[in-house]
């Protein structure tokens, strides 16, 4: 294995032209650089160096040496240039997994500031599986990853950031007699024939134990898993259901939203970040920027 730093002294002696010359530019004894462009010579197995006079010329190894030093010094520096561009933030890319609900509220706007703070950083995004996010998370899969309940555990090396409560509202159709309320208690909705908006996990976890806490299981009559579909069904009288506030951004014109009590159901949503990539400058502008745009 040929050492780096004999290289870089071999070049510094070839174009200085002597050995002395090249001690006297690098600040060290004319013996001290004979011992390492000797050391060097044995690494390549041939000699490096022939004396002309006072001077020294390369032999072919000589030069074919020096020259990849050269390669080597400037593929090195721009090495450090991009590792500098790295821990400042300036470059990179963040592989990021989040739930499709809070895309439109929280999602866009963060990601939109930080392509204003660090442009030069590049969006991996895609949404999570919300049955099962964490994987998304573990083994340094994705920079962050937005799931939903706390139920999951931290996984070791996996940081968890509260990012905020989303109580579900309860979505009524039209001409209902509790949409006259401001505010419905969830046991009145026992007897209702319900639409279920969420797929089994932690977003329709928080459903079922308040309506067990209420004193009831609710009964599906039909399931969406798009807000979007079960509002229709709820405009087209199938029944009621419950929906995050975040994820009634789009509410259909034929249903009424109420808020619950009673108690009311709510999800935590968090991100989740590997604890070895929390030090990289756009992943911590990125965490900011989604506390802001969730209000937390």
């Amino acid at each position: 294995m040929l050492d780096v730093r004999r290289l870089n002294l071999l070049r510094v002696v070839v174009s200085s032209g002597s050995i002395t010359a090249a001690a006297r530019n690098l600040g060290y004894t004319p013996s001290a650089v004979s011992q390492q462009i000797a050391l060097l010579e044995k690494e390549a197995g041939l000699p490096l160096l022939e004396r002309i006079g006072r001077g020294v010329r390369p032999t072919t190894a000589g030069r074919l040496l020096a020259g990849h030093a050269g390669v080597i010094n400037q593929t090195l520096a721009e090495a450090e240039t991009q590792l500098a561009d790295l821990r400042a933030g300036r470059t990179g890319r963040l592989t990021i997994r989040y739930i499709s609900s809070i895309g439109p509220t929280v999602v866009a706007p963060a990601l939109s500031r930080l392509r204003a703070e660090h442009p030069g950083v590049q969006i991996d995004l895609k949404l999570v599986d919300p049955a099962d996010p964490l994987p998304a998370a573990d083994q340094d899969r994705a920079d962050l990853t937005i799931l939903v309940g706390s139920d999951h555990g931290s996984p070791r090396g996996v940081h968890l950031v509260r990012l905020l409560d989303d109580a579900y509202r309860a979505v009524l159709p039209p001409g209902h007699p509790l949409a006259a309320r401001h505010t419905v208690d969830l046991a009145e909705l026992a007897g209702e024939p319900w639409i279920g908006s969420e797929p089994p996990g932690p977003c329709l976890t928080p459903i079922t134990d308040a309506c067990a806490a209420a004193g009831f299981s609710p009964n599906f009559v039909a399931t969406s898993e798009d807000y979007a579909t079960a509002q229709a069904f709820v405009a087209a009288g199938l029944g009621v259901c419950l929906i995050p506030r975040l994820g009634l951004g789009r509410r259909h014109p034929g249903v009424t939203v109420r808020k619950v009590h009673r108690p009311e159901p709510v999800r935590t949503i968090y991100a989740a970040v590997p604890e070895v990539t929390l030090a990289q400058p756009a992943l911590r502008a990125l965490l900011e920027a989604l506390k802001d745009a969730a209000g937390s």
